[in-house]
């Protein structure tokens, strides 16, 4: 059965690696890491498909969840760790599950996949419900505590997407959103961190950074809703503000303070020349999009009394 699996075929291109030396090897590598874009490049549709549907429910209060182990699981918990500081999410708004639990974070525990109860109560755990999307990470697409955790939120009436290495992955059966990643065979056989996790990674990145932006998160290529928790993101934010409005350095500093070190309401305060309970009320009205904001402040200027 495994060796139907793309991600465990061998790979003509380093059939001899063994015998190369280090530069040959690392060629090899990088000659094949080349064919990861393309293959994500491929699902761009499906991808942009379930990035509707993530902010869908974002508005509707819901959240993301992904789910996955090994390799995969890491790297869920990995995007949606860094979801909080880069855009001031809550740390509910997105999560991660790896088989295995926090343990498997750091160390290997192969056999907690094959238990797909485990899936199903990691999600009710954490309240999933019929209004949250759940994506499925995997690289051959057989992981049972992925295929459990994916049949329940189906059965909930849930968003369910799934993220996967081999054509025919069994988590395709339980989709909305099937990302399928066609990367080839690793250059190791059978070492899905490599190739597979990179294109995993890739799209990790798109779903939730596309979500973000589509939230009002970004204004034009800025994170101005990120969370100043030490010194490097205090100096960021106030050199956004610089960014975005063309203010000075002491103005930055001045609004970044009134606004309640919240980046995004000192834009806003610098932008209009306003106070902090306007720009947040403009921010509000326009789901938190600065752009939006400042159209209503501009709108309501040109309006006749």
């Amino acid at each position: 059965m495994l060796e139907s699996y793309t991600t465990e075929q061998q790979n003509d291109a380093s059939i001899d690696i063994d015998t190369r030396n280090s530069l040959e090897i690392v060629t090899t590598i990088n000659s094949e890491d080349e064919k990861v874009p393309a293959a994500v490049k491929a699902a761009l549709p499906a991808i942009a498909a379930l990035v509707d549907d993530i902010v869908a429910s974002f508005r509707a209060g819901g959240k993301l969840v992904y789910v996955g182990a090994g390799t995969s699981g890491r790297l869920g918990v990995l995007d949606a760790s860094e979801c909080p500081p880069t855009y001031g999410t809550p740390p509910e708004m997105v999560q991660g599950l790896i088989a295995g639990g926090r343990e498997a974070l750091t160390r290997s525990i192969e056999h907690a996949e094959d238990r797909p109860e485990e899936g199903v109560h990691d999600l009710e755990r954490i309240g999933f419900s019929a209004r949250d999307v759940l994506v499925g990470i995997t690289a051959s697409g057989q992981a049972p505590y992925v295929l459990g955790a994916l049949a329940h939120a189906r059965e909930l009436g849930a968003v369910v997407g799934a993220l996967s290495c081999n054509r025919n992955s069994k988590t395709f059966d339980y989709a909305k959103h099937r990302i399928y990643l066609d990367v080839g065979p690793e250059v190791v056989t059978g070492s899905t961190r490599m190739k597979a996790g990179t294109a995993q990674k890739l799209v990790l990145n798109m779903l939730t950074t596309a979500s973000m932006i589509r939230l009002g998160k970004v204004y034009r290529n800025l994170m101005v809703d990120l969370t100043p928790v030490n010194r490097k993101l205090v100096e960021r934010s106030k050199r956004l503000i610089r960014q975005a409005t063309g203010c000075s350095r002491a103005d930055a500093e001045a609004a970044f303070e009134a606004s309640g070190r919240k980046p995004k309401v000192a834009i806003v305060m610098v932008l209009l020349e306003s106070d902090r309970t306007t720009a947040e009320k403009l921010l509000s009205q326009a789901s938190g999009h600065i752009t939006g904001a400042v159209a209503a402040w501009n709108r309501e200027k040109e309006t006749p009394r």
